[in-house]
């Protein structure tokens, strides 16, 4: 497939997904709470893609992916700023719930929506076949991208990164680092293990700096 009808290709997919009511018209469950408003950013020139889970009530509000401080601490882990982080000709932003799911009887954001899975991932990854690193951000991305291979606990997974990193999942796949999610709720993860900053970051970084360089 040539490069122009990639692109057409993705264009169409991601119109599609902005312009989605699947889980407002047709829900597996329980409809979603409010409109619908799908956040990603894609393109077929970004080689490095966050997966994260999905849009909470600031990111809701301002159409933007990670405007709040989770994505300040991803950022900072990332070692870039704004100017990259919001260029879709370098980063691509595919969370696995595009719309914010609501909220749950304690206050706490729902899962991501397994409709957005079902109708549109493997499609929208199809159409980016240059990527060639995924940042899977928490247990709904890492099971999505990583499947059996994927730990039994978070820090299971996060702590085989180099595995990961190393043997992509399939053969002209893109590799995949796994990351806990940078919300406040796991600082105390943060400090129980320390080689997340040592040793992993630093990686993260690297690969960062030279996929988003051209």
């Amino acid at each position: 497939m040539s490069e122009k009808k990639i692109s057409e290709s993705l264009k169409s997919i991601a119109a599609d997904i902005r312009a989605c009511r699947i889980c407002i018209e047709n829900p597996e469950k329980s409809a979603l709470p409010h409109a619908p408003r799908p956040v990603l950013q894609v393109s077929s020139s970004a080689r490095l893609c966050i997966c994260g889970q999905a849009p909470g009530t600031r990111v809701h509000k301002s159409g933007r992916p990670f405007t709040d401080p989770s994505g300040d601490r991803l950022r900072n882990w990332m070692g870039i700023g704004e100017d990259v982080f919001y260029n879709a000709d370098r980063l691509a932003i595919i969370p696995m719930g595009f719309c914010f799911p609501g909220l749950d009887a304690k206050g706490g954001d729902l899962p991501p929506r397994n409709e957005c899975r079902k109708t549109w991932h493997d499609q929208l990854f199809a159409a980016m076949p240059q990527l060639e690193l995924v940042l899977v951000i928490g247990q709904y991305a890492q099971a999505y991208h990583l499947g059996a291979r994927r730990g039994k606990t978070l820090t299971d997974t996060v702590s085989r990164w180099q595995f990961y990193f190393e043997e992509p999942p399939e053969q002209d796949q893109p590799k995949v680092l796994p990351l806990p999610h940078p919300s406040w709720r796991n600082n105390a993860w943060l400090k129980k293990n320390p080689w997340f900053d040592k040793d992993l970051v630093p990686v993260l970084q690297s690969e960062v700096a030279r996929l988003t360089s051209h």
